[in-house]
């Protein structure tokens, strides 16, 4: 049976979207970092704060597991839910949360799947990622990057497993995805091949009725291989639109990329600290100009009404 599936046809309002972050206590290579703060924000408050500056999402929601991450989101004004502690993987949190919303009268169209550990998402991209399923025929997208392989960095980039290439046929679908280097730069680089390879970048955007059907699905060989779960749709004849994004952000697995995340949030606050600042002088200045221009005609005034 083809994973494709026909958008529902009762009364879901044009085009509403709802962003789910699943955010679990548990992970292996930085322990419960969905709770770091030293920023003085938790890791998952500054993905969904980024999620909700899109302007795109009717709502955000954080799906969790534990009642400490529930308690944070609480205090930074952020919407969450509890879900089941054993699911195999964020999609599947995303499924329990959208269904037990669905249960108390959420009709959206689309639910995207951003994970918490993506602070630095470009909100542009995830309203590009959004404006997809303008085309009714979309009913599971995601977004991919340029990546260039010019440099030996970026060569580095696409030779490692770490980063997930994919490759697409005219439309704009997903042939594959891979942890492999693909396409090829094989025979024909001057043709432009190392130009067209792509950076995928790990946020889902489902119709509800592909997002239910994606999580009834068995796992397919070729994700059991490359520990991707997207390809368990394509192997069940599914058609999954991947949407240009404008670069590929820095998700948080290790502590260096934290430190790193910590460093740019700081940097970002005292730019816009300094941006403020000079708008409140512009404002003052303002003000007392217009106070002086104000003084001089009403010293004009009085002056003319002496001579009088």
């Amino acid at each position: 049976m083809s994973a494709a599936t026909s958008r529902n046809s009762g009364a879901i309002p044009e085009l509403r979207a709802v962003a789910i972050i699943p955010a679990r206590l548990a992970s292996q290579r930085l322990p419960r970092k969905m709770l770091l703060d030293r920023t003085g924000r938790p890791l998952f408050v500054h993905t969904a704060q980024n999620v909700a500056a899109c302007g795109a999402f009717a709502r955000v929601v954080v799906a969790t597991d534990s009642t400490e991450i529930l308690a944070a989101a609480a205090a930074h004004g952020v919407e969450a839910r509890m879900t089941r502690a054993d699911h195999p993987s964020g999609t599947d949190r995303v499924n329990e949360c959208y269904t037990a919303l669905h249960a108390e009268g959420e009709r959206a169209a689309i639910v995207v799947n951003v994970q918490g550990d993506e602070p630095d998402l470009s909100p542009l991209d995830l309203a590009r990622l959004v404006a997809a399923f303008d085309d009714r025929t979309v009913e599971f997208a995601t977004l991919a990057a340029p990546l260039a392989t010019t440099t030996a960095s970026e060569a580095l980039l696409f030779a490692s497993p770490s980063v997930v290439k994919v490759v697409c046929d005219a439309r704009g679908d997903a042939l594959y995805f891979s942890r492999a280097p693909i396409p090829a730069l094989g025979h024909a680089a001057a043709a432009g091949e190392a130009e067209i390879a792509r950076r995928h970048v790990g946020v889902y955007a489902f119709t509800p009725n592909a997002l239910a059907r994606f999580c009834t699905l068995p796992r397919g060989v070729l994700e059991q291989r490359e520990s991707l779960e997207q390809l368990r749709w394509l192997e069940h004849g599914g058609k999954l639109r991947v949407i240009a994004a404008a670069r590929a952000p820095q998700g948080i697995d290790t502590w260096c990329d934290y430190e790193e995340f910590v460093l740019r949030t700081r940097a970002n606050s005292q730019r816009e600290q300094a941006s403020s600042q000079r708008e409140s002088d512009c404002t003052k200045h303002d003000k007392l100009k217009r106070m002086d221009e104000r003084n001089d005609s009403e010293r004009g005034s009085l002056e003319r009404a002496g001579t009088e």
